[in-house]
């Protein structure tokens, strides 16, 4: 049991856990799985961008039915100001165990490095503080490595725009939207240079980005990502469900008519997130999602102990065979951002109804709290 969940649980209501999340990216599905297992939220919001938790889905009991599923607002200035101790002391106090999303990494790590944001945040988290910025490919130990270790084939990456050899992805920091990455295909080492001359022109990036940038082998396929969780309590792997995303500005080359691909030549392509849809595997998928779940668990086990704890992804794209097999370009280390994954079925085979992530961190956490084990899902 680390520190930080001794010195919060010695103090702790266990009646009154408050489940707490950044407002941003899933906040409202942790909320409402809060409420669905009778434990206490609190959301976490910035100015300009409260109205969502504080009015649209508040929890008001009256007048007329029962409604909304956010029990309370903790507005701040910043994000960041999570860290202020002023604010550490309100959260210790409402007996908060925090729920991180991407969205909260990608704020306070604007402002702080992963150590200062390990440390700084006091309250207990749901999960494995410190497998989040595994997610980080600048990282030593990072998704990258875990996959490796796992036998999880990735896309082949080039080490210079020199060793481009055929279409690949370019994947760099934005240079106006510092958390977000500027995508472009190249398909040899002059077309990389062109495309990225423009995109430097244009301000999408810079110099120190594109030296940094990352270069894979485009993989082609639909993509579908591999939603899971990992009960420390149970000791089983799940699959929460499956999805696969809406980006701007991607789904409006799809619909374009080839007639009209020249006038889009110039117009560099966006991978910014919109939303997500629901899908679906064949079973005949379901055996290698699995076997490649419980690899992943394997690896972060043995790299970071105690691994995973709860949610993670592993976003894949399958590729034609025979026989068709994934190939996983990205990993999320915590709370996935669609809450449509309840909407396939893999959750109600498995309990008999429809349980989003949200909901099922809340049974998680409620089933380690009624059987003395709250210290094996807390980090």
């Amino acid at each position: 049991m680390t520190d930080y969940v001794a010195r919060a649980l010695a103090s702790y209501d266990r009646s009154r856990l408050t489940l707490a999340s950044i407002g941003s990216h899933s906040a409202l599905d942790v909320a409402y799985g809060a409420r669905a297992q009778g434990l206490r939220n609190l959301v976490i919001t910035a100015k300009g961008r409260e109205r969502t938790y504080a009015e649209h889905f508040m929890r008001r009991e009256s007048p007329g039915p029962a409604r909304g599923c956010v029990d309370q607002v903790l507005e701040l200035d910043e994000f960041p100001d999570i860290l202020q101790d002023s604010v550490q002391r309100r959260l210790l106090a409402e007996n908060v165990v925090f729920v991180p999303n991407r969205s909260f990494e990608v704020y306070l790590h604007q402002r702080f490095g992963y150590d200062e944001i390990e440390r700084g945040m006091l309250v207990p988290f749901f999960g494995n503080r410190s497998l989040l910025r595994a997610e980080e490919r600048d990282e030593a130990c990072n998704q990258y490595a875990l996959m490796e270790r796992a036998g999880i084939r990735y896309p082949r990456r080039f080490a210079s725009p020199r060793d481009i050899d055929r279409l690949a992805m370019v994947k760099a920091p934005h240079a106006q939207v510092s958390f977000e990455r500027a995508f472009f295909l190249a398909s040899s080492p002059a077309e990389f240079e062109r495309t990225a001359t423009r995109l430097l022109n244009n301000g999408m990036l810079t110099e120190d980005g594109l030296a940094g940038a990352v270069i894979e082998e485009y993989a082609l396929g639909p993509s579908v990502n591999l939603n899971f969780f990992y009960s420390p309590v149970l000791g089983e792997l799940e699959l929460s469900g499956t999805d696969t995303r809406r980006q701007t500005n991607l789904e409006g080359f799809r619909s374009v008519p080839p007639s009209a691909f020249d006038a889009l030549r110039e117009v560099p392509m966006r991978l910014e997130e919109a939303g997500h849809i629901a899908t679906t595997l064949t079973e005949s998928m379901l055996e290698k999602a699995f076997d490649m779940g419980e690899r992943f668990l394997a690896a972060a086990s043995a790299e970071n102990p105690p691994g995973v704890i709860g949610p993670f992804a592993l976003q894949c794209i399958v590729v034609a065979g025979p026989p068709k097999e994934f190939v996983c370009y990205d990993v999320s280390l915590r709370i996935p951002g669609s809450p449509g994954t309840r909407y396939t079925p893999y959750s109600a085979y498995r309990w008999g109804r429809d349980v989003s992530v949200g909901e099922r961190i809340a049974m998680e956490i409620s089933m380690a709290r009624d059987t003395n084990r709250l210290e094996s899902v807390l980090t």
